[in-house]
């Protein structure tokens, strides 16, 4: 393709250079200014739906005469959701002073170069942005607001494995009327993160009257009261988990 990547592929105006488990890095420009080009990074955060993309950039200058060598040590092969783009194009790129303004958003019309970013990230680049926090935890990046318990900003990972884990308030008798109020929020449960707790998915409610989400909710821990219980509200309704009594195979 050449003749400078065929006109910037058409005028994009962000070449992705790599990323990994956390950060998404591009380039708007390749005219060195000083001895410096910047890149952009652009904070990820791997859930189990997929991936999101953070709202706020961090802005790097790199050696103009050191670019793959950055992008070498940035992401190294040993991360596993590390990936980096075709190093011969970004130097044709270089080599003829390649430049546009920075978008304001990343969306897959600006990128020059779509086709070397993972499907997962490129779903998630044409998603709006969304606010992005450490799992207080793991320090994991996760989305905010999406998991929270006590005042803290937990991933999907933690929040399954201690609110609904062992750990959680599990009951084996109908909720009581005030204690709905009361209940986990997540914005959504994940089943195959509630394997290791051995808690099953047994009931999912999805915009239906909250009245009628706790009356079945109840109905089904009346049915048997023996096993332990646990109501979660979700951004689509209601989610009830109940214990395994027996060990998954």
């Amino acid at each position: 393709m050449d003749p400078p990547l065929q006109t910037a592929k058409a005028q994009g105006r962000a070449y992705v250079v790599g990323g990994n488990a956390d950060t998404l890095a591009f380039v708007s420009s390749l005219r060195p200014e000083g001895k410096s080009v910047t890149a952009w990074l652009v904070p990820l955060a791997w859930t189990p739906i997929g991936v999101s993309i953070g709202e706020t950039w961090q802005r790097v200058n790199i050696a103009a005469d050191n670019i793959a060598g950055w992008v070498d040590q940035t992401f190294p092969s040993e991360d596993g959701h590390a990936f980096v783009t075709p190093l011969r194009e970004l130097e044709v790129l270089q080599r003829s002073g390649w430049h546009a303004e920075t978008p304001e958003r990343l969306s897959e019309d600006a990128l020059l170069n779509p086709d070397d970013v993972p499907e997962d990230v490129l779903e998630a680049i044409g998603d709006p942005p969304v606010a992005l926090v450490q799992c207080a935890i793991c320090r994991r990046s996760c989305v905010r607001d999406h998991f929270a318990w006590n005042d803290r900003q937990l991933c999907a990972w933690d929040y399954h494995a201690t609110v609904l884990g062992k750990r959680g308030p599990w009951r084996n008798a109908p909720y009581e009327e005030r204690l709905f109020e009361t209940i986990p929020r997540a914005a959504y449960v994940a089943p195959p993160l509630l394997v290791e707790a051995q808690v099953d998915a047994i009931l999912h409610i999805v915009d239906l009257p909250e009245p009628l989400m706790r009356s079945l909710v109840n109905a089904t821990i009346a049915a048997d009261p023996s096993t332990a219980y646990l109501a979660v509200r979700t951004d689509e309704g209601m989610t009830l988990l109940r214990e395994r009594s027996k060990p998954a195979s």
